[in-house]
């Protein structure tokens, strides 16, 4: 089944009314087939951006419990990866979580990713080569 990397931006946009991208990022989630998967980090940057409040965190988590995303957790191999990517991507900058999607995306062979952050992840290569397919569009 073919796998799409949701990164932050999008996520927190698909939860939040209030977001310019909301139209666009519901738009390509409802549009899409397959499945997306994420990361832990990613999941706590959107849970502290959406804001302080359980109630306003909640549909977070209940969006990955009802399948919208699987999270993927991070292992040894994968953190020293993301250490790795961060240090060559330093200028960029790159931050712990894009880099454990970078990481996820070598992983599970993807180059498919959902994010707002067209500047990172035009820069990022999976294996140090290929490019990353941004949606939406």
């Amino acid at each position: 089944m073919r796998e799409i990397i949701l990164d932050t931006g999008p996520f927190v946009a698909l939860l939040d009314r209030s977001e310019r991208s909301h139209l666009a990022c519901t738009a390509f989630f409802k549009e899409v087939n397959g499945r997306f998967v994420t990361t832990e980090p990613v999941l706590t940057e959107v849970v502290y951006l959406l804001g302080p409040s359980f109630a306003i965190q909640k549909p977070a988590l209940e969006f990955i419990l009802k399948g919208g995303a699987e999270v993927v957790p991070q292992t040894p191999g994968s953190l020293q990866r993301a250490m790795q990517l961060m240090e060559k991507y330093r200028d960029v900058p790159m931050d712990f979580a894009d880099a454990t999607l970078v990481v996820l995306a070598e992983e599970r062979n993807t180059s498919e990713i959902f994010t707002l952050d067209r500047r990172g992840f035009a820069t990022y290569r999976i294996h140090s080569r290929k490019a990353f397919t941004i949606y939406p569009e």
